[in-house]
Parts: structure tokens; C-alpha cells; sequence
């Protein structure tokens, strides 16, 4: 079987987030209220989308018994922002089966257990109040969802750290690391010239 685009050696050194985002053609970011729970936690790996109805997280312990080892919940809670969707015991259960980590659209709690735990999480907010488990509420997992203007399908790598999350669909994957990294080179040569007194007027053609 073919290494996913994501894996070794794509992802020796991995790229940033603002970086991918850029070289990817400027698409891909989600909205900036996504912020990482812990400025150490980092991602890189496969979207698993996963759709939840407002204030209900029944789907998403569905999602973590659907998910293959590595993979990234990427969760959509239809705006229901103000609930807390994840916590300790979620995070135990994704840990226990190797996911990858979570990015949602909405609300996160236990935070000081999240990050001695460890497991990268990203999330819009941070809400103690609770949600409900409905056997008959509308979600999926692992359909197409939608988050901010970012449509994100199972396999799009997801890529994630304190700048932000932006997701690249799994057939650009290649093309924009491999932009990504000639990106970082130039602009390792930018900074080296600055530091040799060129200025970013003349670089840039701005004078």
C-alpha cells in the first residue's frame, strides 16, 4: 500500500501551519478563533470529519470508535459554540485508541487535564456547560463538513499549531509541501540578506 502523502519523509520536518496555508494557494485556513489549548501541542495527519448536532457530543464518541490510528477529529457542531463537546475522558478514550489528536468548532473543557495529557487539541472556546447524548440526533461521521469556508473530506491532511489549523485536500497534499518547503528556503535567504543590511523595500520591490 502507498505511504499517505502525510507521512515519512513529506513530514520529516514539518511544515507551519501559515506556511502550508500560503503554499498551498492561500486556501485551507480555518477561522482564527480555532486556537491550540496548549502553545506546545502541534498536528499533522489525516481529517476524520465528524458533524454533531448543536450542544449534543453523542457523535463524536462514535467517531473515536470509527477512527483509525493517527487520524485527526475534525468536528463541526452546527454553531453550537457555547458547550463543552470535549474533555478528560474523551481525550483518555482518543489516547487509549492512538488518534491523532481533535480540532472543533466549538467548545473544550478540563483544560489543565488536556494538557498534562497531552493529546493535541484545538478548539474554538473554552465552555463548562454540558451536552447531551440523543440516540436519535442527526450527525455523521466521516462525510464531507464545512468549517468557516473550508470544506474538509476524510483524508485531508490537518495541520495544526499556535498560529492556527489549516486543512489541504488529500490530491494537493504533495504539491503544496513541496512548495511549502521551497517557500521556507527562500525565505531563509531573505533573512539572511536583511541581517547583511538589505532592506524588505528593495527585496520586495517595494521602493
Amino acid at each position: 500500500m502507498t505511504a499517505p502523502p502525510w507521512s515519512e519523509p513529506l513530514w520529516s520536518e514539518p511544515l507551519s501551519s501559515a506556511t502550508l496555508h500560503e503554499a498551498a494557494g492561500r486556501t485551507g485556513a480555518l477561522p482564527s478563533a480555532i486556537k491550540a489549548v496548549s502553545p506546545v501541542f502541534r498536528i499533522w495527519g489525516p481529517a476524520l470529519p465528524v458533524r454533531c448536532p448543536p450542544g449534543d457530543n453523542l457523535w463524536i464518541h462514535r467517531a473515536i470508535y470509527a477512527a483509525a490510528p493517527g487520524e485527526i477529529l475534525v468536528v463541526d457542531v452546527g454553531g453550537g459554540y457555547e458547550f463543552g463537546y470535549w474533555g478528560e475522558i474523551l481525550t483518555c478514550a482518543a489516547m487509549a485508541r492512538k488518534l491523532g489528536g481533535l480540532v472543533i468548532d466549538g467548545g473544550v473543557r478540563d483544560l489543565d487535564r488536556l494538557v498534562e495529557l497531552g493529546l493535541p487539541v484545538f478548539a474554538r472556546t473554552a465552555c463548562i456547560r454540558g451536552t447531551v447524548k440523543d440516540l436519535a440526533g442527526a450527525g455523521a461521521v466521516g462525510e464531507p463538513i464545512v468549517v468557516g469556508d473550508v470544506v474538509v473530506r476524510r483524508g485531508d491532511l490537518v495541520v495544526g499549531d499556535t498560529d492556527g489549523v489549516v486543512v489541504v485536500e488529500q490530491s494537493q497534499v504533495v504539491k503544496a509541501v513541496e512548495a511549502g518547503r521551497q517557500r521556507d528556503e527562500n525565505e531563509a535567504e531573505i533573512m539572511r540578506r536583511l541581517e547583511g543590511g538589505a532592506t524588505t523595500l528593495d527585496l520586495f520591490g517595494l521602493s
